[in-house]
């Protein structure tokens, strides 16, 4: 098979569509044939030196993708061979083949097509173990996603509007304030401006229950200023820094909580695993994707032996949504 290789760290040249060894099932894991993956930041991350994969994770960038099932492990009985699914993956997306445990499969969600799925799962499971299982968001309560046109940000604005929260988002010019509140939410905040005074007066001086984050250190106090008593921040990214101070006293006064996440190196058993995760993501937010109350949002489909493109778009901004690359026409797999 072929598959993107960094060649060494560095810009978006460093990566080559390059012939590897194709991937053999082991114990409890499926072969995908690959039609699509997409580009996440993580992946940026892994380019540049700076996320390496987890161990006995693939050297192959690529956190998820679409396409149909080509061979089957021992003790697999959930999927068979010709089965078209969606996957989440520790990497090896960008790929012709792939591994992946069956845990971490899903089937294509209603409406979607076989390419888009593949910038599905990554984002979806990011989103629900992030905004639910984390931040303990409940309908009624008020959602602040940071990055609101991003991969992560699109799908969280669609999402908390569906389980009944009351969404603000942040972005940084009237174009994509505009795709925030076309996503639906309530209120577009420029994140030039001063968050705290901005979520205050969206929220009569209340403040927010939730917020999903992909800054970190250097949003943290303007955070913490911005959430309402008994609020929850949910950091997931680290693009603005890794260290800053906190507070602790201010925090106690008014029962804030600070969680901070990964997906793509959990374990896949257990109660907190990858298998957990995608297990209740299909339960949930499959069905919304289903009834058209989430879909995915797409800014452009890249051939996956261009990926250095799809890079350099993403390293220079302006990408809403996700980054398609396609491995395979998709058609041809659905004629088998």
């Amino acid at each position: 098979m072929y598959a993107i290789e960094i060649s060494e760290f560095g810009g978006p040249d460093v990566l080559r569509w390059v012939e590897h060894p194709d991937p053999e099932p082991g114990q409890g894991e499926v072969v995908i044939d690959v039609v699509a993956s997409a580009v996440n930041r993580a992946d940026v991350m892994q380019r540049q030196g700076n996320y390496p994969p987890p161990p006995g994770a693939s050297e192959i960038p690529g956190l998820e993708c679409s396409g149909r099932i080509s061979a089957v492990g021992a003790g697999v009985s959930d999927w068979s061979v010709g089965d078209t699914v969606c996957a989440l993956l520790a990497g090896g997306g960008y790929a012709e083949k792939v591994a992946v445990p069956a845990a971490q499969v899903m089937p294509i969600p209603e409406g979607v097509s076989l390419t888009d799925a593949g910038g599905l799962p990554e984002v979806a499971c990011t989103v629900w173990s992030n905004l639910v299982v984390a931040g303990r968001l409940r309908s009624g309560e008020t959602l602040l996603v940071h990055g609101g046109t991003g991969g992560i940000g699109t799908h969280a604005i669609q999402v908390g509007k569906a389980l009944g929260a009351r969404v603000l988002a942040t972005a940084g010019s009237p174009e994509r304030l505009q795709t925030c509140l076309d996503l639906g939410a309530d209120v577009a905040i420029d994140y030039h401006d001063d968050l705290p005074a901005e979520v205050a007066s969206a929220t009569d001086d209340r403040g927010v229950d939730v917020i999903l984050d992909n800054m970190g250190a250097s949003g943290l106090q303007a955070n913490l200023a911005a959430l309402a008593t008994g609020g929850r921040l949910v950091i997931i990214g680290l693009m603005g820094g890794a260290k800053t101070e906190i507070n602790l006293a201010s925090m106690l006064g008014r029962r804030l909580s600070i969680g901070a996440t990964t997906l793509r190196g959990r374990e896949v058993e257990g109660p907190d695993g990858k298998g957990a995760i995608v297990a209740s993501t299909r339960e949930e937010i499959w069905p919304l994707i289903g009834q058209g109350r989430v879909r995915p949002v797409i800014h452009e489909y890249v051939p996956v032996a261009e990926a250095s493109r799809a890079h350099a778009a993403l390293d220079a901004g302006g990408v809403v949504g996700k980054l398609i690359l396609v491995v395979r026409d998709e058609d041809e797999v659905l004629r088998g």
